[in-house]
């Protein structure tokens, strides 16, 4: 028997007699789940994860020092975003053939989990269609969050450097033609040598930002749980930090790819929105797309890994197909809508519902100005020094929208602009910004009775979990000041009428349906500045 040979079925011993001995001590069934770097054992309470001793080129868990090592960086990087999940680290001590828990000398270590019930995973609650809307959009808060206090790499490391994030691209799509069988089509492999040129500005960019982090790294759908009544992020990369300190889009990138392979586009535009207006983060849509392929090809190649092994899922996504998808040119091309309308007309109810069914990109003014000051989306602004809805104010605040919309716009994304735009010059700096960048450009007026507007400032102010802070006051104001819409952009309204049900679907499919006349002509006052 070779030493290898020798030391696999010592380790299976182990881990056979350390399940024999967790049985006898909670009077129950232990069952054992293993992966090609762990076993975990599952008692009804808790679970314990024991690393193999495997070297494996992009992990080494070869000796007990580095599985306890790495058991602790387990625990450590994982209380960032689960703390109530993750126990500790506990000894196995004893013998391989009468292992125990607890005092004694160590021959192995295991990561110690509270266990939950697999059907709290968020790749069964999508499928099944129980996932609220309501715990996805708080999970893309408290992840933009995450980030926003995550270590910031150093700008000299090599975390997230254009020659770092292009090569595991390449080689995941030369792994699945060799290793998986697979054949990614030769337009997939053309845009992603493309892209790789086109994004080397935009990757240095995002470097000297503060953009690449000590992020999660993992963050599929199998590895976020509904626990304690919120979703939760568990299993994060502990094993490469290369794997780990990446672009903060790139955490981003593997969710909202994830939803969008099995099948629920909508819900990964919802989770980009919260994240955005959370994070602020629209320069990251210029990277998204790239991440979101890598993302979809090394799920392809797990899962080709998978079939070999015998162990996949009947009935999973087609990650391939996904990334083949995501790769080419986006869904509906770029394209600009304002909303228009007065307080409390559902101007930001509907440009989420569209959203979602358009794949588009929203860019909200009450979130972006309460920004500016240094204020969360949330936050009441009475008491901040400065009058956040001053002239300078409101200009500073529609210039934000505005490069926003040009930088989500330019990476090829639909682009929602949500705010009142009752004021004419307003809305003729976005009308020139569709012009410049020959785009459609759309109006979405919501209208609805005063009776209606006024009941619904009132139960907002009520709630006090919106970010607009109009008042009755404001409405009336809007109703004496507003100006109306001339003749040239009465031609590019899309008018919804919310105090009845919309066909929100039927909508998105008449904004997508609109092209550019055939010769587009600049709105007067036009100006490339």
């Amino acid at each position: 028997m070779s030493t290898s040979t020798s030391t696999a079925a010592a380790d299976r011993t182990l881990v056979t007699a350390l399940r024999e001995r967790l049985q006898l001590d909670t009077g129950e069934a232990v069952s054992l789940v293993e992966t090609h770097i762990s076993w975990v054992l599952l008692t009804s309470r808790l679970a314990y994860k024991l690393k193999k001793p495997v070297y494996l080129g992009f992990v080494d868990f070869s000796t007990l020092a580095a599985r306890k090592h790495f058991c602790e960086e387990e625990v450590r990087l994982n209380r960032r975003l689960a703390p109530s999940l993750y126990i500790g680290v506990v000894a196995v001590c004893g013998s391989a053939q009468a292992p125990h828990l607890g005092e004694g000398d160590p021959i192995e270590f295991a990561v110690c989990m509270r266990r939950f019930s697999e059907d709290a995973l968020l790749q069964r609650l999508v499928p099944a269609g129980r996932l609220e809307l309501d715990r996805l959009e708080q999970f893309a808060h408290r992840l933009a969050s995450f980030h926003g206090r995550a270590q910031i790499a150093a700008p000299e490391s090599e975390f997230a450097t254009p020659d770092q994030v292009g090569r595991p691209v390449v080689d995941a799509l030369a792994r699945l033609r060799v290793d998986a069988g697979a054949r990614p089509t030769r337009d997939l492999q053309t845009w992603i040598f493309e892209q790789r040129k086109a994004l080397r500005t935009a990757w240095f960019a995002r470097q000297r930002s503060g953009a690449v982090r000590e992020c999660h790294g993992d963050l599929h759908l199998a590895n976020v749980v509904l626990i304690d009544d919120q979703l939760t992020a568990f299993d994060c990369i502990e094993f490469d930090p290369a794997l780990r300190w990446i672009d903060v889009m790139s955490d981003v990138a593997f969710l909202t790819m994830d939803l969008e392979a099995h099948g629920r586009r909508d819900l990964a535009f919802r989770f980009l929105d919260a994240y955005l207006q959370h994070s602020g983060d629209y320069a990251g849509m210029q990277v998204l797309r790239f991440y979101e392929v890598y993302r979809a090809l090394v799920r392809a190649l797990v899962g080709r890994f998978r079939v070999r092994a015998g162990a996949a899922q009947p009935g999973g996504p087609d990650y391939l197909a996904c990334a083949t998808r995501l790769a080419r040119m986006p869904n509906s091309a770029p394209r600009l809508m304002l909303t228009h309308g007065l307080s409390g007309s559902g101007k930001s109810t509907m440009a989420a519902a569209l959203l979602a069914v358009a794949g588009a990109i929203r860019i909200r003014s009450d979130v972006e100005r309460k920004r500016l000051f240094g204020l969360e989306p949330h936050e009441r602004s009475i008491d901040h020094p400065t009058n956040i809805y001053s002239r300078e104010a409101t200009e500073r605040t529609f210039a934000r929208l505005a490069e926003c919309a040009r930088t989500a716009l330019q990476a090829g994304y639909p682009v929602i602009v949500d705010a009142a735009f009752l004021r004419r010059d307003e809305r003729l700096l976005f009308r020139a910004l569709a012009a410049q960048l020959h785009v459609p450009f759309s109006i979405l007026r919501c209208r609805a009775g005063e009776a209606d507007l006024r009941r619904r400032i009132v139960a907002r102010e009520a709630q006090g979990r919106d970010p607009s802070e109009a008042t009755l006051d404001v409405l009336e104001r809007q109703l004496a000041t507003q100006e109306p819409l001339d003749p040239g952009e009465c031609a590019a309204v899309l008018d919804v009428a919310t105090d009845a049900p919309v066909d929100v679907d039927a909508l998105g499919a008449r904004w997508l349906a609109l092209s550019l006349p055939p010769i587009t002509r600049r709105p007067a006052g036009w100006s490339a500045s």
